[in-house]
């Protein structure tokens, strides 16, 4: 997440900076002011929403080519392009926005200077080069992580299942045997459903885990990592609740913010003491795993509970 505040920080200061150098050059050109205010103010829309980025873009070319000092801005646009936009869309766009800085500053040169293309195109190759080994290292990092945690949850049910059925076997105890194989069927397929990606919108599995979901604010697309760890955390707490908690209802309120979407998980069951949780406390290993991919987002956990009143989980996530 800091490196998309840096690259939304990074915009603002070389906006500013190639509209100084404008004005200190050219003077104070209404039109070339107009564009550069339209598109700092029209940035946020584009980081948020992706229908947003072609208006963006446009006003940047218009920009670039009437004042190149402005191709600078290409970088924060490169990297918004890559994040929001499947690369075999992406990539084509930045190769246009790289012939636009070249073809501007060609325009405006005396003279043909290899430097004027080598230069932007060499810079957009890097932050792509940069964009995409992140996104490997994220993703081996993200493999590693689910490895480890579906290694500690099977070790935790299944196998533990497993031996629970050979003890009561060996003591000639089918029925219960037969009981925890039962219950063992139904961690599989839960981990099964866990695995599988996203059906739809986040909103609809949501309503496909808990009856009662209430959403608040205006939905705006997420990272795919964010709707994934939001669902996860969503199945997580509802799993302790129909595991611990003995409540009779349980709500889920997903709400959009400016900048940032809160995740709450309420339940009128036994309640406990968050302080007192343990690592060997199946809820213990819940709300850890909760805590784990919320911090690799950026966001924060909180936990409200008390013995016979009820939980409730509040997570958030800031959004680009």
């Amino acid at each position: 997440m800091w490196l998309h505040r840096a690259m939304h920080a990074g915009f603002y200061v070389l906006l500013t900076a190639s509209a100084a150098r404008y004005v200190a050059y050219h003077g104070a050109d209404l039109v070339v002011l107009g564009l550069a205010l339209a598109l700092g103010l029209g940035y946020p829309a584009s980081v948020r929403w992706t229908r947003a980025l072609p208006v963006v873009l446009a006003v940047w070319l218009v920009l670039v080519w009437l004042a190149p000092s402005f191709g600078w801005c290409a970088i924060p646009l490169f990297f918004q392009c890559l994040r929001q936009l499947r690369p075999r869309v992406a990539l084509p766009i930045a190769a246009v926005l790289t012939a636009a800085v070249v073809l501007a500053q060609i325009r405006l040169a005396a003279t043909f200077d290899w430097s004027l293309v080598l230069g932007p195109v060499g810079v957009a190759v890097l932050t792509a080069a940069v964009f995409f080994d992140r996104a490997r290292l994220l993703h081996e990092a993200g493999v590693l992580e689910e490895r480890q945690r579906l290694a500690r949850e099977i070790h935790d049910t299944l196998a533990q299942g497993f031996s629970s059925i050979n003890l009561l076997l060996s003591l000639g105890e089918t029925d219960k045997a037969a009981e925890v194989a039962r219950e063992n069927l139904g961690e599989a397929r839960r981990f099964v459903r866990d695995l599988s990606p996203i059906q739809g919108t986040l909103v609809d599995a949501l309503h496909r885990l808990c009856r009662h979901v209430e959403v608040d604010g205006d939905p705006y697309p997420l990272s795919v990592q964010t709707e994934v760890a939001l669902l996860r955390v969503a199945q997580g707490a509802v799993a302790n609740v129909s595991e611990h908690a003995a409540a009779s209802r349980v709500a889920i309120t997903l709400s959009y913010l400016g900048d940032a979407v809160t995740l709450d998980v309420v339940d009128d069951g036994r309640g406990f003491d968050p302080s007192a949780v343990r690592a060997e406390d199946g809820r213990g290993y819940g709300l850890a795993s909760i805590r784990g991919r919320i911090a690799e987002l950026g966001g924060t956990v909180s936990v409200e509970s008390a013995p016979g009143e009820g939980t409730a989980v509040a997570v958030t996530v800031p959004t680009p």
